[in-house]
């Protein structure tokens, strides 16, 4: 037999399984209607709570990460020093840790420049930041001076999107300050600000813009100036405190963490390590996600097998004849495992668009607290599930159906 007349023989075979397997699912279409309705509110969960979950998650990481950068770099921290005694031997004894000055990082612009050709680094911005106190009249409030480069800045936080009043403008002795700072001491964009870093370093400065991060601690204590401002007050010239990192995938931070501190030998630290119950919170809420998925895919499988058990009692004296006419075993078993397949995807479509209804419904009725943005990986997913739990749901029922001898089958009443 040549290959074009098996390959022929195999598409006629195949188109012959496809109308045996709609034809036992047309045969009984409200069992069929039960079952594929049932597939599709399992479908429909998946969709919707995936959707929602990962719109929640997202909500989380860019109100909690979207004011503070992903990874940062540092100066080596200082530790105590032990001295050796003249016998050889040293001395260990319990001591307080030593106090972290204000330390800069050496050579940061090579580090910058190395870091900023790393493709998987989104942002590179350089930061100095050290304590002071701002005053007007009498009132004051301790304060974190904030030295920023404006267009790096921009990729850590987009300070203009919380602009509350005045402009967005640092340098040329304009600073930016918090709204809970503004309202501490009376203040609002145009008015006048002394800061004092101590040792009789003292400026006084005009509030060009009040910004609302929405984290209380950062809006009651940030100032943000130029680094050449903030240079000279906190008496750093030339130098800056901390590099502040962006990435793409934020949960790839701890890894990029610890690869630069062994590149640059110096303190590193990503949101990871320093955010551990938020990552706690959002592994959970993914394993959450995984065990639905799981479950509802469960429901699905144990419902099409029951239907198909059900249809192949039902069809037994059919596929006797079947393979009394010459129906091979893997025949009989494609036949229902194509019922199972097709089972799960018409489900599986159906809950789809009503997960799809939804998800619209919640963004359009909800509270606005987030919006959930659907997509396309998550349908497919659904779809994929569905019609996979399907095929494996069929199995049982597909080889019973196969081994059936056909004497038996024929007699079967």
């Amino acid at each position: 037999m040549s290959f074009v007349s098996r390959v022929r023989d195999l598409r006629n075979s195949l188109w012959i399984e496809w109308r045996i397997a709609l034809r036992f699912l047309a045969d009984n279409p409200l069992q069929t209607l039960l079952i594929s309705v049932a597939i599709s509110v399992g479908a429909a969960v998946i969709v919707f709570i995936t959707a929602l979950m990962m719109g929640l998650q997202n909500n989380v990481i860019e109100r909690t990460l979207g004011t503070q950068a992903h990874i940062r770099i540092e100066a080596t921290r200082q530790h105590n020093n032990f001295s050796e005694t003249p016998e050889g031997k040293y001395i260990w004894a319990l001591e307080s840790p030593r106090a972290q000055n204000l330390q800069t990082i050496n050579n940061w612009q090579e580090v910058r420049d190395a870091l900023d050709e790393n493709p998987a680094l989104s942002t590179v911005s350089p930061l100095i930041s050290g304590p002071a106190f701002a005053q007007k009249g009498t009132a004051r409030a301790s304060i974190a001076i904030m030295g920023i480069e404006p267009a790096r800045y921009k990729g850590i936080i987009e300070l203009e999107e919380y602009l509350q009043d005045g402009r967005f403008s640092v340098g040329a002795n304009n600073v930016l300050i918090g709204q809970q700072l503004a309202e501490d001491l009376g203040l609002r964009a145009g008015d006048k600000l002394r800061l004092d870093a101590g040792d009789n370093r003292q400026t006084v400065m005009d509030v060009a813009g009040v910004f609302e991060l929405g984290v209380r601690e950062l809006d009651s204590r940030y100032v943000y100036t130029d680094l050449k401002q903030a240079q000279s007050l906190l008496n750093l010239p030339g130098g800056i405190t901390i590099l502040e990192l962006k990435i793409a995938d934020v949960f790839a931070a701890e890894y990029w963490a610890q690869r630069i501190k062994k590149l640059t030998g110096l303190h590193v630290q990503s949101w990871m390590e320093s955010n551990g119950q938020l990552l706690n919170a959002l592994r959970s809420q993914t394993m959450t996600t995984q065990m639905i998925r799981v479950f509802v895919a469960l429901s699905v499988i144990f419902g099409i097998a029951s239907v198909l058990a059900v249809s192949v009692v039902q069809r037994t004296r059919e596929i006797g004849i079947l393979r009394a006419m010459g129906s091979s075993q893997q025949q009989i078993l494609r036949v229902f495992l194509l019922q199972g397949g097709l089972l799960g995807l018409a489900g599986s479509l159906l809950g789809v668009a009503v997960g799809f209804t939804l998800v619209q419904v919640f963004n359009t009725f909800g509270d606005r607290l987030f919006v959930i943005r659907l997509e396309p990986s998550i349908l497919i997913s659904a779809i994929s599930i569905a019609t996979a739990a399907g095929v494996i749901a069929a199995m049982v029922p597909a080889r019973r159906a196969a081994n059936y001898d056909p004497a038996v089958a024929i007699r079967y009443v």
